[in-house]
C-alpha cells in the first residue's frame, strides 16, 4: 500500500474531527437544533458531490444503473445522516474526544468482521491473532484517554 492513501486516510480522519466540530457550532448557531444542522451540512455536502459527479461526467450511466443494485447498498446514505445527526447531537453531551474515540473503537469491531468474512461484497482480509492484539491495544489507548483522569484520581488519592 502507498503512503499517499495512509496520509489520505489521516487527512479524512481530520475532516470528521473538522466536521464534528463545525456542525456542533451550525447547530448552537441555530438555536441549538441539531437536526437541521444536520440537514444542512449534509445538504450542502450533496451539493458539492452533485457538482463533483458532473464535472466528471457519466453521471446519467451511474444513476440508471442504480435501480439493479441491492436494496442494502443504499442504506450507506441513511447510516451516514444517522452518524452525522448523532455527533451532532453528543458532540456537547461527551465531548469530542470521547464520542470519535468511541465511534473508532465502533469503527474497529466492525471492520475487523467486515473485513474477515468478506461482508457485503468487500475483500476478504482473514482475522489474525496479530491484527486482535493491534485491536486491544488500541481499544485500551482509548480506555486510558477516555478514563485515564478518573483512574489517576482514583489510585493518587
Amino acid at each position: 500500500m502507498s503512503a499517499v492513501y495512509y496520509l489520505l486516510a489521516i487527512g479524512a480522519g481530520l475532516g470528521i474531527t473538522l466536521q464534528t466540530t463545525l456542525n456542533g457550532q451550525l447547530a448552537k448557531g441555530i438555536g441549538g437544533d441539531s437536526v437541521a444542522a444536520a440537514l444542512f451540512s449534509f445538504t450542502a455536502g450533496a451539493l458539492c458531490l452533485g457538482l463533483f459527479a458532473l464535472m466528471q461526467g457519466g453521471i446519467a450511466a451511474s444513476l440508471t444503473a442504480i435501480p439493479a443494485q441491492p436494496w442494502w447498498s443504499l442504506l450507506g446514505g441513511l447510516l451516514g445522516a444517522s452518524a452525522l445527526l448523532s455527533y451532532v447531537i453528543l458532540a456537547p453531551r461527551v465531548g469530542l474526544s470521547a464520542l470519535l474515540g468511541l465511534a473508532i473503537a465502533g469503527q474497529i469491531t466492525s471492520s475487523l468482521a467486515i473485513d474477515h468474512f468478506g461482508l457485503m461484497g468487500s475483500v476478504e482480509r482473514p482475522f489474525s491473532l496479530i491484527k486482535l492484539c493491534g485491536s486491544v491495544i488500541m481499544l485500551a489507548g482509548l480506555a486510558i484517554a477516555l478514563f485515564g483522569d478518573r483512574w489517576s484520581a482514583l489510585f493518587s488519592g
